[in-house]
C-alpha cells in the first residue's frame, strides 16, 4: 500500500476524479438552465377550471399552469383556512398564468386542489400574443373587417380568416417598422445635423443671414418630405387597425381586439406534436431576433445579443495589440532589473482588483475626462448635450480592455518564453534585424499563446455587468450601435448587454414571475454567446498552430 501511495497513482485517481465531478456539475447546471430556459417557448397546454369560493361561488379560471408545489395542511390552516374534512399532510397548489392582465387584477394566481370543481382541455381554447398587456386566453368567436363579421362556417375556416389576417397585420407592421428607421430616422439625422451645424456657425460667429437662410431652406425640405412619410405612416396605421377579433375571455364576456396589436394566435390544446415542435423553433427564433417588450419581461433580446458581440470584438480589437505589444516589451526588451520585476507583479495584481473599480476608472477616466475633452474640442455645438462625455460601448470595450490586460500580456509571455533562445540566434545569424526577427519568427510561433489569452479575456469579459453598468450599458437602447446613418458605426451610443438584461429582468422587473423564465432562457443564450466566441477564437487558434507548426521544427 505504502508503494501505491508512494507512485503517485492514487493522485491521479483523485484529481481524475475531480476533473470528472466538475465537469459533471457544469454539464448538469448547464442542462438545468437550458431545460427551464427552453421549455418556456413549448406551447402548453391552456385549462379551464371551474372553481369555488370558501363560500360556495363557482368562478372560471382559463389560463396554463406556471408552477406547482406541495404546501403542508398545518401551514394552510395557520393561514386560516378551515379545509373541513382534508386529511392528507400536504395539499396541491397551482400557479395559474391567466393573462389578461388589462381585465383581471392579476394575470398570475394560485389555486389550491381543494377549490377545483372541474378542469377541462377545450381544443377551441386560444392564446393570443400581444404587444401590449402580455397574452390573451379565450375563445375566438368572430374576426370582424371595418366592424363587419367576416363569414366563416366552421372554427377551421374562422382560424384561416383569422391567421391571413395576421401575416396582413405583420406585413403592415414590418412596413412600419422599416419606414420609422429607414426614411424617418434618415430625416430626423439630417436635421439634428442642421441644428448643430447652425449652433456651430453661431458659436464661431460666422452666423451669417445667408448661412441661416440656406439652413432654414434645407429644414424646410426636410420637414416637407417628413410631412409626406408621416402620412405614409398614419395610413398604415389606420390599415392595421382596419381588422379585429372578437375573443370570449374567462369572464364570459366578448373583448373586442385589434389585430394591430396582436403577433400571433395559436390554439395549443389542437397542435400535435409536430406542429408543437416547429411553434417551439419559431418562438426560439422571435426570442433570439426580436426585441424585448414590457419592460423586459417578453419578447426578444436581439439587441443585447447585438451589443454583447459588438462590444467584446472591439473590446477584443483594443486588448490583443495593447497586451502584445507590452509582452514584447517586457520579455524580448526590458533589462532583468527590479523595475521589470515591479511591472510584472502590477501586472499580475491588477488581474485581481474588483471589476466594479475597473468600472468607477472608466467613468472617471474615459467618460468625464477623455469624453468631455473630446466634446470640449469637436462636439461644442453639441453641448451641454455630450457626444462621448456620457457612457458608450467605446468606453465600456476600452474599460473592459484594461481589465482583460494582464491575461493577454502573461499569457504572450508564456507564449515568448517558451521559444527557444537558437530560434532567435539563428534568425539574427542569418542578418535578419530583431524586429524582422520578432515580426516573422517569434510573433507567428507564440500566435496560439496569444490567442489563448484572447480566448480567456473574452471569456471573462462577455460575463462581466458590474463595470459596464457605469460606462454604457442600459436597460434599453433605442438605437443599435450600428445603422445606416453616417458615419454608420456609432461607437458613443449606449447599448445593451445580456448580463446586464439576466440582472435587470430577474431583480428589477414589475412582474417576476412572467420574467423568471426569461432569465434561464437569456442565461442559456449567453452561455451559448460565450461558448460560440470562443470556439472561433479556438478555430483561429488551431488555425495559426498548424500554419506555423514547421518553425518548431
Amino acid at each position: 500500500m505504502n508503494k501505491w501511495f508512494k507512485s503517485g497513482a492514487p493522485w491521479i485517481w483523485m484529481t481524475g476524479g475531480a476533473v470528472s465531478v466538475s465537469l459533471v456539475a457544469v454539464l448538469g447546471l448547464l442542462l438545468l438552465i437550458g431545460w427551464r430556459g427552453l421549455t418556456f417557448f413549448w406551447p402548453h397546454t391552456i385549462y379551464e377550471w371551474q372553481a369555488s369560493t370558501p363560500a360556495g361561488e363557482r368562478y372560471q379560471i382559463i389560463g396554463e399552469i406556471h408552477d406547482r408545489e406541495q404546501v403542508p395542511l398545518a401551514q394552510l390552516r395557520g393561514a386560516g383556512m378551515t379545509l373541513e374534512g382534508v386529511t392528507a399532510e400536504t395539499l396541491t397548489r397551482y400557479l395559474i398564468k391567466t393573462g389578461n392582465r388589462e381585465f383581471v387584477p392579476l394575470d398570475f394566481r394560485w389555486l389550491l386542489e381543494t377549490d377545483i370543481v372541474s378542469r377541462i382541455e377545450p381544443a377551441n381554447l386560444a392564446v393570443l400574443e400581444r404587444a401590449n398587456n402580455g397574452n390573451f386566453y379565450g375563445y375566438v368567436e368572430q374576426v370582424l373587417e371595418d366592424k363587419s363579421a367576416v363569414t366563416a362556417a366552421d372554427q377551421g375556416e374562422l382560424r384561416e380568416q383569422l391567421a391571413t389576417r395576421l401575416e396582413r397585420v405583420q406585413e403592415l407592421n414590418r412596413q412600419m417598422k422599416s419606414l420609422q428607421r429607414g426614411d424617418i430616422g434618415a430625416i430626423n439625422h439630417q436635421l439634428e445635423k442642421l441644428r448643430l451645424k447652425q449652433r456651430g456657425l453661431e458659436l464661431e460667429g460666422t452666423a451669417t443671414e445667408q448661412a441661416i437662410n440656406e439652413i432654414r431652406a434645407q429644414e424646410q425640405q426636410l420637414r416637407a418630405d417628413y410631412q409626406v412619410l408621416e402620412q405614409q405612416l398614419f395610413q398604415l396605421r389606420e390599415q392595421a387597425r382596419r381588422d379585429q377579433v372578437v375573443v370570449r375571455d374567462m369572464r364570459g364576456q366578448a373583448v373586442t381586439l385589434s389585430l394591430g396589436e396582436v403577433l400571433d394566435a395559436t390554439w395549443p390544446n389542437d397542435m400535435s406534436l409536430f406542429a408543437k415542435t416547429l411553434h417551439w423553433f419559431s418562438e426560439i427564433g422571435k426570442f433570439v431576433s426580436g426585441e424585448p417588450r414590457e419592460a423586459n419581461t417578453e419578447g426578444g433580446v436581439f439587441p443585447a445579443i447585438f451589443g454583447t458581440v459588438f462590444m467584446v470584438i472591439l473590446m477584443a480589437i483594443i486588448v490583443t495589440p495593447l497586451g502584445v505589444v507590452a509582452a514584447i516589451y517586457l520579455h524580448e526588451y526590458a533589462g532583468k532589473n527590479n523595475l521589470t520585476k515591479m511591472i510584472r507583479i502590477a501586472v499580475i495584481n491588477l488581474a485581481g482588483v474588483p471589476s466594479i473599480v475597473y468600472g468607477v476608472f472608466g467613468l472617471g477616466f474615459f467618460v468625464y475626462m477623455v469624453g468631455g475633452s473630446l466634446d470640449q474640442l469637436f462636439y461644442p455645438e453639441s453641448l451641454p448635450t455630450p457626444t462621448f462625455g456620457s457612457p458608450g460601448v467605446l468606453w465600456s470595450a476600452l474599460t473592459l480592455a484594461i481589465l482583460t490586460l494582464p491575461v493577454v500580456i502573461v499569457s504572450t509571455e508564456e507564449g515568448l518564453s517558451r521559444i527557444p533562445s537558437s530560434v532567435r540566434q539563428g534568425s539574427l545569424a542569418l542578418g535578419a534585424t530583431k524586429a524582422e526577427t520578432l515580426w516573422r519568427i517569434v510573433i507567428p510561433m507564440a500566435s496560439p499563446a496569444i490567442m489563448t489569452g484572447l480566448i480567456l479575456a473574452i471569456a471573462r469579459a462577455a460575463g462581466e455587468v458590474a463595470p459596464l453598468m457605469l460606462v454604457g450599458v442600459v436597460k434599453l437602447a433605442p438605437n443599435l450601435p450600428v445603422d445606416g446613418n453616417f458615419p454608420y458605426l456609432h461607437v458613443e451610443r449606449k447599448f445593451m448587454h445580456l448580463g446586464f438584461h439576466i440582472y435587470d429582468v430577474g431583480f428589477q422587473s414589475p412582474n417576476v414571475e412572467a420574467a423568471r423564465p426569461l432569465v434561464y432562457a437569456t442565461s442559456f443564450l449567453l452561455v451559448t454567446v460565450i461558448v460560440g466566441l470562443n470556439l472561433t477564437a479556438i478555430g483561429i487558434r488551431n488555425h495559426l498552430r498548424e500554419k506555423f507548426r514547421s518553425l518548431d521544427q
